[in-house]
């Protein structure tokens, strides 16, 4: 790792400030190695990051693993049923503990020297370590991590922001769904050679959809109060989509917090569709919840920057997970959930459930490759957005102005330096 002075602090800072508003990111936002470093400490460090389902770690002793820039991280249920997210490194010389992407396992065993952690991260046996060895001193290090309706949520910070204020937002949108008891049908991961937030302005906005995603667009809206924000309480048709949707009991109204790190709302899908499948028709015979009756509820849409955007219908959930890798490179985990119960080859299949999503996926890998790769020309400068159009482009690129700014400076910090 090279050294790091204050001049990329500066720099960024500098840029921000002097940002034109609804134009695009000046270059080294995109490509700049040191830019990206900043990213990871004053957002992904510091932020809550949605990392999986509930339902992946349904039985004490089930695991999954990630890693977010320098930290490796276990999220593990224990035997008490409580879910928890641990470092994983092993407190003698630093090996990662659990090597697979998930798993089922009694205790956590260093493969490197067998040290054994229980659940819980506490040290339970470490082979021939000197008189006055105490383990109960060298458990594995906890992460903070919330479960809501469903989703796990982990924080790196030491002292991490309160998690109430989007559980009071998120929660009675999402309970109905009963995420907590579905399955994940099936799960891709794919790596898009664009930065992280080229990945969220290709998301935030449907400009591009017709030209680009006729799957999508078979059943998806283009319209811009979908994606965006702008005038989205004055759209007749959301209004009547909201009030169909809350005489049936289900939160529906467009919610924001007030930083705009993350919102919900319903939106209905064309012409009556129910689910996102070619012609429209559900792709699971049995619906994701058996507590939502009700036809025509669309799709329930969340994100929450930096990680996470998700679509939930009457018969299945698609969650989608952000992860950086570095400046340039972006890993995106797709999951398909759906009832419990929901048998494969019965009530669904693979290719129907995934077929829209899977092609829309592979289409935005391709446009955040073709965007990337027309930043790093020496001949690129920010360029305006649509404000009918990409309002939500707009809506995202300040809120990581915003929260980018004032962390920049705070406390009047000295840089960080590192060497390696």
């Amino acid at each position: 790792m090279a050294i790091r002075t204050g001049d990329t602090r500066n720099e960024m800072l500098r840029l921000i400030r002097e940002r034109r508003g609804g134009f695009s990111l000046e270059q080294p936002f995109y490509i700049d190695p040191d830019f990206y470093q900043l990213d990871l400490e004053l957002i992904w460090y510091r932020d809550w990051l949605f990392v999986g389902h509930d339902c992946e770690i349904a039985k004490p002793g089930s695991y999954f693993t990630l890693q977010v820039g320098d930290y490796p991280v276990v999220v593990v249920r224990g035997r008490d049923g409580i879910i928890r997210a641990l470092h994983n490194t092993c407190r003698h010389r630093g090996s990662r503990v659990c090597t697979a992407h998930k798993g089922t396992s009694a205790k956590l065993v260093c493969p490197y020297h067998q040290w054994t952690y229980d659940l819980d991260g506490s040290l339970l046996f470490a082979r021939q370590m000197a008189d006055g060895f105490c383990k109960e001193d060298f458990g594995m290090k906890p992460v903070a991590c919330e479960s809501v309706a469903g989703y796990i949520f982990i924080c790196l910070a030491d002292e991490p922001a309160d998690f109430a204020p989007f559980r009071t937002l998120m929660e009675p949108y999402f309970a109905p769904h009963n995420l907590a008891d579905a399955k994940v049908a099936h799960e891709t991961t794919i790596i898009e050679k664009g930065n992280w937030k080229l990945v969220w302005e290709n998301n935030r906005e449907c400009y591009h959809c017709a030209a680009n995603h006729p799957e999508l667009c078979k059943t998806f809206p283009e319209a811009p109060t979908i994606t965006g924000t702008p005038s989205v309480d004055s759209d007749p048709e959301m209004l009547a989509h909201w009030a169909h949707c809350e005489a049936a009991g289900l939160p529906s109204r467009f919610r924001i917090d007030d930083a705009g790190q993350y919102r919900a709302t319903r939106a209905p899908l064309l012409r009556d569709a129910a689910s996102y499948t070619m012609t429209g028709k559900p792709a699971v015979r049995k619906n994701l919840s058996d507590a939502v009756s009700a036809d025509r509820i669309g799709t329930l849409m969340l994100y929450h920057y930096p990680a996470t955007w998700n679509h939930i219908l009457i018969d299945h959930a698609t969650t989608f997970r952000v992860i950086p890798i570095s400046a340039t490179e972006t890993a995106v985990t797709t999951k398909w959930l759906v009832h419990k119960d929901a048998v494969e080859g019965v009530d669904y299949t693979v290719e129907e459930l995934t077929h829209v999503w899977a092609m829309t996926n592979d289409e935005d890998r391709r446009i955040v490759e073709e965007n990337a790769f027309g930043i790093k020309s020496p001949a690129y400068e920010p360029g305006p957005y649509s404000e009918l159009h990409e309002g939500g482009v707009i809506q995202f690129v300040d809120w990581y102005a915003g929260f980018m700014a004032p962390r920049l400076v705070e406390d009047d910090k000295p840089a960080l330096r590192s060497v390696a």
